[in-house]
């Protein structure tokens, strides 16, 4: 799975390279989630909802702590005393955009506890009809946040994005595939991926306990793991370049679309086929994404970066690691449909 999520993510690039930096890396966002889609759907079609609900968690932890976070620490030694300023702009609409995203798993949580009246069913319904509605404000936020960047204040994103653009052809060179040969090779690849997705998640909860390692640690932290892989090799290669905010651009461009594009059309391809997926996500992993969240925009709240800020967000990831590998024993809860 790591090396077809590598070739990913070439072949999107050379695809993005004709739409436009701001454009393209979007594009390159979208096709690197690939993997984590494929496995969410395949999660779904088998309704295994607590192996889907942990993996994309895991997908957004693993971008903002651990991409993120090793960027800034490999990136920092190697730039140590030379690290550009970053552009807080693109840091800004994505760190907003994520905590409207951490608001509805909140709120979810929430109504959860507050509707226990003793009507489980009426509980879980109303658990259940926010969690929809919250969908789709999430896909209009994240569309908003698109005209944004592409539209109405396009030029402020692609002053930057243009004097970066330049500089990575020049060291990278001309093309080497063509754009036809790269459409059709990502579809191979998406291909592959998807019989890949089928069997880790046909065979994940086997894994799991013969290997006597959790499930909640396969799913959060292994799985993303493998899926982020190209994105991981990308972020850390730009940094080590000093190429800050292409890398801002990777982690948290990523991390924002699978909170507020991947999620809420899982959410609403369950809905239209009448599976009872909410937005749940438990006590335990909600603090996780909280903190996870407000870690990062606090990292990011001002325009130095180096190696120190790195090393925090690489701990925080370990300890959330080290965290739902210890609770082994911890029962899964039963969900009633709706």
């Amino acid at each position: 799975m790591a090396p077809l999520a590598e070739r990913v993510s070439f072949l999107s690039e050379h695809i993005a390279d004709t739409a436009g930096p701001t454009a393209g890396g979007i594009l390159n966002a979208t096709c690197g989630n690939v993997p984590e889609l494929i496995i969410a759907l395949f999660a779904l079609h088998k309704e295994k909802m607590e192996i889907l609900k942990w993996s994309l968690l895991g997908s957004i932890l693993s971008n903002l702590l651990l991409v993120l976070g090793s960027s800034l620490l490999c990136g920092g030694l190697a730039n140590t005393g030379k690290e550009r300023p970053l552009d807080r702009r693109q840091a800004d609409v994505s760190i907003g955009l994520l905590m409207l995203g951490v608001l509805c798993h909140i709120l979810t949580l929430l109504s959860k506890y507050s509707n226990r009246t003793g009507d489980i069913i009426s509980s879980s319904g109303s658990v259940l009809e926010l969690s929809r509605l919250s969908a789709i404000v999430m896909l209009t936020a994240y569309f908003g946040g698109l005209i944004f960047q592409l539209k109405t204040h396009r030029q402020s994103f692609e002053q930057e994005d243009s004097s970066e653009s330049t500089n990575t052809s020049d060291d990278d060179g001309s093309s080497v595939i063509g754009f036809t040969s790269a459409v059709i090779w990502l579809i191979g690849m998406t291909v592959l991926i998807a019989v890949l997705s089928n069997y880790i998640i046909t065979t994940i909860e086997e894994a799991s306990e013969s290997l006597g390692i959790p499930l909640r640690f396969i799913s959060i932290i292994l799985l993303p793991i493998v899926g982020n892989a190209a994105e991981h090799a990308g972020a850390i290669i730009f940094a080590f370049k000093n190429k800050i905010d292409i890398t801002l651009g990777i982690a948290l461009g990523s991390a924002t679309q699978i909170s507020l594009l991947v999620v809420p059309i899982i959410l609403i391809v369950s809905w239209v086929n009448g599976i009872p997926m909410d937005l749940d996500l438990n006590l335990l992993e909600t603090g996780s994404l909280v903190m996870t969240v407000f870690t990062t925009a606090f990292t990011l709240q001002d325009d130095k970066w180096h190696y120190l800020k790195g090393f925090n967000l690489t701990l925080c990831y370990i300890v959330i690691a080290v965290c739902f590998f210890t609770i082994k024993a911890l029962p899964t809860p039963k969900k009633v449909h709706a």
